[in-house]
């Protein structure tokens, strides 16, 4: 039995706040398209100033809903010191499917940049979120819906920090919030 599906299906009907309690626990492998996406709008609530996101094409995790639009849009208001930095494999998703990031992107521009990896990082198949240089979240595959979040954890962090480096030290020009044309 494929664990991911039986996984996605058996939390289909269940509420997010049960969801939560008894199934999105830190600091171990969950599995689940739902519980991923859950996780992830925890460790963005938990931003306060900087948020780092290496991911394929944010097709995952409903970076396209409104849940995901309003918890950045949030972060980024709050603290005028607030920093978003997100690198992508590909763009196009980003850019045509995620019209409400995209236009936090026009809004804050000035605090939120978006790179597109080269062809050098186009290997790589994890993807993760770093908050505040303390708190993160990792999906271990791009194609499977397994994933480890964890509070307070630096040493994790500090091997993503890393990584996240390595990857902007691998990316093209910024995506630009407008087209320029003639």
């Amino acid at each position: 039995m494929d664990l991911a599906k039986n996984t996605e299906i058996t939390n289909q009907n269940v509420p997010a706040s049960q969801l939560l309690n008894e199934e999105l626990v830190p600091d171990k492998i969950l599995v689940g398209e739902r519980l991923y996406a859950a996780a992830i709008d925890i460790v963005l609530s938990n931003a306060q100033q900087e948020l780092l996101i290496f991911d394929q094409d944010l097709s995952h995790g409903d970076f396209a809903s409104v849940r995901k639009y309003e918890l950045l849009q949030q972060f980024l208001a709050k603290d005028e010191a607030s920093r978003l930095v997100i690198i992508l494999q590909d763009a196009r998703y980003f850019q045509t499917s995620c019209p409400r990031l995209f236009n936090l992107l026009e809004v804050f521009g000035h605090k939120m940049t978006v790179y597109e990896t080269n062809t050098s990082a186009k290997h790589a198949k994890d993807c993760f979120i770093i908050a505040d240089a303390r708190h993160y979240i990792k999906r271990i595959h791009i194609d499977q819906p397994r994933f480890r979040y964890a509070f307070d954890d630096n040493t994790s962090v500090e091997g993503l920090n890393m990584r996240f480096e390595e990857l902007l030290d691998a990316t093209q020009e910024a995506v630009s919030p407008t087209t320029l044309g003639l």
